[in-house]
């Protein structure tokens, strides 16, 4: 079992920064897959980030592809999601996954394991 708790959400404006945390319990945290998705009201849950075990392979959805970066502090069971320059069609509640898998992958069905979320509000 993983329990995630996602951090760092707020309100910016456009053009602002704002870093997400997501910390992550258990003694299994660089086996899994960690990823970032975000769901705006009425819309589906979409995908923004997900990282490797080993922080090697990245990927990002194109709408988010040279303004947000994730990464991984495996000693601190953490996944970060940095957000740069960002845009009011951003905002939604993001949230964190784990996956038990080998490969990175950007389908919500495969992961395991889900934070709360936490709201990113950006105004214009």
């Amino acid at each position: 079992q993983v329990q995630l708790v996602e951090s760092g959400g707020g309100l910016v404006q456009a053009g602002g920064s704002l870093r997400l945390s997501c910390a992550a319990s258990g003694r299994t945290f660089n086996s899994y897959v960690m990823g970032w998705f975000r769901q705006a009201p009425g819309k589906e849950r979409e995908f923004v980030a997900a990282i490797s075990w080993s922080g090697g392979s990245r990927y990002y959805a194109d709408s988010v592809k040279g303004r947000f970066t994730i990464s991984r502090d495996n000693a601190k069971n953490t996944v970060y999601l940095q957000m740069n320059s960002l845009k009011p069609e951003d905002t939604a509640v993001y949230y964190c996954a784990a996956g038990v898998r080998t490969v990175v992958v950007v389908d919500t069905t495969e992961y395991d394991y889900w934070g709360q979320g936490t709201q990113v509000t950006v105004s214009s």
